[in-house]
């Protein structure tokens, strides 16, 4: 199996970590589970949360796996008291994005956690590692949710080099092995992975979204230039970004007119309903690029056999190129 030093800090097999799903797009518990099983990292969500439902959610994670995963926070909100449960059940991962570090990696390091944080400049990633965090993702544009605007083949590279020797995950435009061959080769150590696992048969979002996936182009997958018109703004310290979905009327209305105020408080409205109805997916369903990608809804271990299994055959093809390659000069 393929396996790279991160593995060894995060405690997983192979360099594979669930991108979290939360909010009103909950992904459920099994997902991480069965990904964590397979010898990835899960990853459970905790925005929107109260800190009895994040307690209730990770007892029952660790009734359906022993493995490493992790809890997910994100300054888009940031709740304190979340915070203070999310550490009382010293997860062995806790991932952070949208927003700096700060103060939290002590208290995160004090549980005996490790500290993953998202990034999506190099400006953020030299910060979280003066911060003292102990591995960094780099997400590139091309992600699902809230995502940066550099793409991730250009950002993946200068991320490792202003860290180094801290260890990098690629994230964003990745759902296949290739992508995980090219992440290497970037100089990072593994991948943040969301989209693919979205469309995952453990993930409890609707078969609509997940049928969407299968059938959308990476172009279908666009930003959502309005949704500080309609979403609470990031809590201190966190960072400016734009959520990725496929195209929906609700999306297409709001980004063709996001300055009119009374369409706003309209589109407000209609979120904040969806949001408690549980429909916000029909509205806004977060999905990256690689949407265009995905060919099939499959099981989670599965899933992370392939990817492991691709990314050893390409990793293998490149090294008989080049050997071919000095032979014919």
């Amino acid at each position: 199996m393929l396996r790279t030093p991160v593995c060894g800090v995060l405690g997983i097999e192979v360099p594979i970590v669930q991108g979290p799903l939360g909010g009103p797009w909950q992904q459920g518990m099994r997902l991480a589970a069965a990904v964590s099983d397979a010898g990835a990292l899960g990853s459970v969500p905790t925005t929107l949360r109260t800190p009895a439902q994040v307690r209730d959610d990770v007892r029952r994670l660790r009734d359906l796996t022993d493995r490493p995963f992790a809890l997910n926070m994100t300054r888009r909100p940031f709740d304190p008291e979340v915070f203070d449960a999310v550490v009382a059940e010293a997860p062995p991962v806790f991932s952070f994005a949208l927003g700096e570090p700060g103060d939290l990696v002590a208290r995160v390091h004090d549980a005996g956690a490790v500290f993953l944080q998202q990034v999506t400049t190099v400006e953020q990633a030299v910060r979280a590692a003066e911060a003292g965090v102990d591995v960094i993702s780099a997400q590139g544009t091309e992600s699902g949710g809230f995502c940066g605007d550099v793409s991730t083949m250009a950002l993946v590279p200068q991320v490792v080099d202003a860290v180094r020797p801290l260890p990098v995950l690629a994230s964003g435009g990745i759902a296949d092995g290739r992508g995980i061959a090219a992440a290497l080769a970037l100089g990072a150590q593994g991948v943040n992975i969301g989209t693919r696992f979205l469309a995952a048969a453990e993930c409890e979002v609707s078969d609509d979204w997940k049928a969407a996936i299968v059938s959308a182009a990476s172009q279908d997958a666009v930003k959502v230039t309005f949704v500080d018109q309609i979403l609470p703004p990031p809590t201190e310290g966190g960072f400016t970004t734009v959520p990725r979905s496929l195209r929906t009327r609700f999306v297409e209305e709001g980004n063709a007119h996001p300055e009119a105020a009374a369409q706003a408080e309209a589109l407000r409205t209609r979120m904040m309903t969806s949001m408690r109805d549980g429909t916000a997916h029909e509205l806004i369903p977060l999905t990256g690029q690689t949407a265009g990608l995905v060919h099939d809804i499959a099981p989670a271990a599965e899933l992370v056999h392939r990817l492991i299994t691709e990314a050893e055959t390409t990793l293998r093809a490149l090294a008989s190129l080049v050997s071919e390659k000095k032979g014919a000069d």
